[in-house]
């Protein structure tokens, strides 16, 4: 009887844990909805808080951005599609790793017409306030 129990009580725990990371993966696939949303309305607010204020970025073209320059060209583009799709979320302890796909078409931030698809790789952390940022972010071309 005993052993059933311990048995019990560790499955409920396991259980427990499962439903945790499985909020944490839902909460980050969210937020990866809610950035490419704001991209396509042009509205870096919403995104702001998202990125960790040592964010770096690096793009299809092998350029980097910081945290100011992301939030700025959001304000600079304009989308007639900016979507993702295939979200996959990974989560290891206090590291979630989200993968994807994305097509935009519109002009970039300096007005050059684009009509692309990519694969992209967002980490995010846990902050010490519980808060789930994003800390890093690449994509690359993606053959359609």
């Amino acid at each position: 009887m005993k052993k059933v129990m311990v048995c019990l009580a560790m499955a409920l725990v396991a259980m427990g844990v499962q439903a945790q990371t499985g909020g944490v993966e839902k909460a980050v696939a969210g937020m990866e909805q809610q950035w490419a949303s704001a991209s396509k309305a042009s509205n870096p607010d919403p995104i702001a808080s998202m990125l960790a204020n040592n964010f770096v970025g690096l793009n299809s073209d092998g350029t980097t951005a910081d945290r100011s320059k992301v939030l700025d060209n959001i304000k600079k583009s304009k989308w007639e599609v900016n979507e993702i799709s295939d979200v996959k979320v990974t989560v290891s302890g206090n590291t979630a790793i989200a993968t994807g796909a994305w097509r935009g078409k519109g002009t970039d931030q300096d007005g050059k017409s684009m009509d692309a698809h990519e694969r992209w790789l967002d980490t995010w952390t846990k902050m010490p306030d519980g808060k789930w940022q994003c800390i890093a972010s690449a994509s690359a071309p993606a053959k359609m």
